[in-house]
């Protein structure tokens, strides 16, 4: 069974391994979206804008209705990054829309804006799976957000010892591992996640592609 990374900006496909390659429309490297290999597909809130949202979300509406887009995103709110708060909900509004539409899950960049992305989530009701990616707060903002039927992605952060993100995942089974844009294999965070949870290598490879499969996008 391949190790499954849910989110990554490398384009390279590597043996042994699946991997979901997150491509933002606000860039443009979305002008040679691959037809075939997994990727995901969004207005990521960094380079996003209001005034040139309808023509953004023309182009996505369309691609991302390609079978190899898995997920829709990353989109989400940031609030050191991109612009103000309201536009940025105003965006991702647009892409949950597009979501709901095409039932295909979310993948979600979240900076200093929980409390207003779960007030979003409730508003609008969503109904398609909302996966915060690379998530490295503390335990308890984790245990609130799964709570609110979030569910979440880890990445390095789980390395260091002791943090919010690696105390989080030892009590936690619904979940996923990425690299996002590290240096570091794959492998290594299987192998860190898989000492967190007691469990070898291979039940935690059956456990994360068991979660895939529960979003029906396998």
């Amino acid at each position: 069974m391949d190790f499954l990374d849910i989110h990554t900006h490398k384009s390279a496909q590597r043996k042994g391994v699946a991997s979901i390659q997150s491509l933002s429309l606000t860039s443009d490297i979305f002008l040679a979206m691959p037809k075939t290999k997994p990727i995901s597909i969004g207005l990521h809130p960094w380079y996003a804008s209001l005034e040139k949202l309808d023509i953004q979300l023309k182009y996505l509406s369309v691609l991302a209705k390609q079978p190899n887009v898995r997920l829709i995103g990353e989109c989400g709110l940031d609030k050191l990054k991109g612009e103000n708060l309201e536009n940025q909900t105003i965006i991702l509004e647009t892409q949950v829309a597009l979501a709901e539409q095409l039932n295909k899950p979310l993948i979600l960049h979240c900076v200093k804006a929980f409390a207003e992305l779960i007030e979003l989530k409730e508003r609008l009701q969503v109904k398609v799976p909302m996966i915060i990616h690379g998530f490295n707060k503390n335990e308890a903002l984790g245990k609130q957000l799964i709570a609110k039927g979030f569910l979440l992605s880890f990445g390095t952060s789980i390395l260091k010892e002791n943090s919010g993100a690696s105390k989080l995942l030892e009590s936690c089974d619904d979940f996923f591992l990425e690299t996002d844009d590290a240096g570091t294999p794959i492998e290594e965070i299987y192998e860190m996640a898989a000492n967190l949870k007691k469990c070898s290598v291979d039940e935690l490879k059956a456990l994360i592609f068991a979660n895939w499969k529960n979003l029906n996008l396998i």
